[in-house]
């Protein structure tokens, strides 16, 4: 309000009259003390503010980290990967010697290696012991064929990249395949005449119905672990062998009652109960269904199942995720190996951990579906970049999140669900980087617009290494390819993983988390308690 007024040059005389324009200023003092009188009787409302229509008040979150003492304390190779079967079938198993392949799975250790799958159910080991069965088998030709087909696949996808038009194979390299494709022939033919396997099909329990016409109850499949444990046993090798099941898959009520069963009989026998989680029945995906919140909670619900079910019969028992795919057909092409499908996997790392799974296994690691992380041209996928930041950046010890600014008024009958998803935990005592007692946040903003943090408490004023991951290209949540810190992340050209640079932040600076975004921030020298040790 502006109140305009001409005051006279020289005070007036006693008998003049006031200005006129005094009037209205008299008018404001008097609502003044009104105002002044009703505060101190009591009356606290706030004044009404008039915003413009269409704007939103922005608020700015307050974060703070428990730092004295770790909520959990999972596995040291909490993210640990599968390969499947189809590996074999399709005359890809000796490709896990290419040198870009190593350096792709070394960068994620440590970490455990399953080998399983649904082909696991139709895989027959054969003894052969006449040899002439084994003349129609395939040959150093068959494996040769695969080697070129995949080296051409590899390099021209490579070369792609450096913008050459014709990949060029040296003679040299050619010939050391064909001379390992005949080595890996005549291994294969020692296994088959060695008289080791037996016919043996493996199976994952809960799906004998539906693949074989067959049910197996928990309760006999409970015993038949007790007696593979008594049959290993005995031998040197397998004596001190771990054993985990029964790797049932989402916790439905027949699934519970097999789980039951087999935990009544063999609780004590395995060192991990194993269970699978898919978030999506094959059906028709859309980019946005990554970003649905409602998506993301479905695997809340069934660690809890799983959870009642154990601490029923052997509480304190570990717990492993023993493989997460996004559909059970394989996943979606141009989905689920793309940037969106990042936010159910990294929100699978965080809630797992925090609820105390011990071990999570992705699957899968190479050629399988749409799942994988690293695609049949050795090149990363976007889940691949995510994972080699997780592991990095992310120790065992699971800290406690405090935020303030988030709170909203719950409405009948709907339910409130986060599209900010804030993780914490140590940084992880092998990064060199980060002197023990750092803590690393990673932050899922499924929000339209950006959201502001401000580090408060423990984390106050210090400073802060940001790895912010987006997409990368025109195709933006369905992109292949992303950039950290607006750099786009690829293999050097000598086949070796490139140098993850973060961004440094200020001392005291608000974190700003761009809409639609992940990322991973290490807070420095907070000299958090429960970090300082192993």
């Amino acid at each position: 309000m502006r109140v305009l007024c001409a005051f006279p040059e020289a005070m007036p005389s006693s008998n003049s009259r006031p200005p006129a324009c005094l009037a209205p200023v008299a008018l404001i003092l008097a609502l003044l003390l009104r105002l002044s009188l009703s505060s101190q009787a009591g009356d606290r409302r706030p004044l009404p503010v008039d915003r413009a229509p269409g704007l939103k008040e922005k608020t700015l979150i307050l974060l703070d980290v428990s730092t004295k003492n770790p909520v959990r304390t999972v596995n040291e190779n909490f993210l640990s990967l599968q390969l499947d079967p189809s590996i074999i079938h399709d005359g890809w198993l000796d490709f896990l010697s290419s040198k870009r392949l190593v350096t792709l799975a070394r960068g994620l250790s440590p970490a455990f290696l399953r080998f399983g799958g649904k082909r696991t159910d139709f895989l027959q080991f054969q003894n052969l012991r006449n040899p002439a069965k084994s003349r129609g088998g395939p040959g150093p030709d068959y494996y040769l064929k695969n080697y070129e087909d995949d080296i051409v696949r590899s390099d021209v996808a490579l070369d792609k990249q450096k913008g050459c038009k014709i990949a060029q194979h040296p003679d040299v390299m050619l010939e050391l395949q064909r001379e390992k494709a005949a080595q890996m022939h005549l291994v294969l033919l020692k296994e088959q005449f060695s008289n080791t396997y037996s016919n043996l099909v493996l199976t994952e329990p809960n799906n004998y119905r539906t693949m074989r016409g067959r049910a197996v109850n928990g309760s006999q499949l409970g015993k038949d672990y007790i007696q593979l444990k008594s049959l290993l046993q005995p031998i040197r090798i397998y004596s001190r062998a771990s054993l985990y099941g029964p790797n049932i898959g989402r916790p439905r009520k027949n699934v519970i009652t097999l789980l039951d069963g087999f935990m009544k009989v063999a609780g004590n026998t395995v060192d991990a109960v194993t269970w699978q989680h898919c978030y999506i029945d094959g059906r028709v995906v859309k980019v946005m269904d990554f970003l649905k919140t409602r998506l993301l909670d479905t695997l809340s619900d069934q660690i809890r199942k799983i959870q009642k079910v154990v601490n029923t019969y052997t509480p304190g028992k570990k717990i492993w995720l023993e493989g997460v795919v996004t559909t059970s057909v394989g996943g979606t092409n141009n989905l689920s190996d793309s940037y969106a499908a990042g936010f159910l996997w990294l929100n699978t790392l965080g809630m797992l951990a925090n609820r105390g799974i011990d071990v999570v296994i992705r699957h899968s690691f190479f050629d399988h579906g749409y799942n994988h992380l690293v695609d049949q041209n050795f090149n990363p996928l976007p889940d691949y970049w995510l994972s080699l930041l997780y592991k990095r950046l992310i120790g065992p010890k699971v800290l406690a999140v405090h935020v303030a600014g988030l709170q909203r008024k719950p409405r009948p009958g709907r339910v409130i669900r986060d599209k900010l998803r804030i993780y914490a935990h140590c940084t992880n005592h092998h990064n060199h980087n980060y002197v023990r007692g750092s803590i690393t946040l990673f932050i899922i903003n499924l929000h339209r617009s950006r959201k502001k943090i401000k580090l408060a408490g423990t984390l106050r004023d210090k400073l802060v290494h940001q790895y912010l991951l987006q997409p990368y290209g025109q195709e933006g949540l369905k992109s292949k390819s992303v950039q950290l810190n607006g750099q786009p992340l690829v293999m050097v050209d000598d086949g070796t993983l490139p140098e993850l640079k973060p961004r440094p932040l200020r001392a005291g600076r608000t974190l700003v988390i761009p809409p639609v975004t992940m990322g991973f921030y290490v807070v420095k020298n907070v000299n958090a308690l429960a970090c300082r040790y192993r």
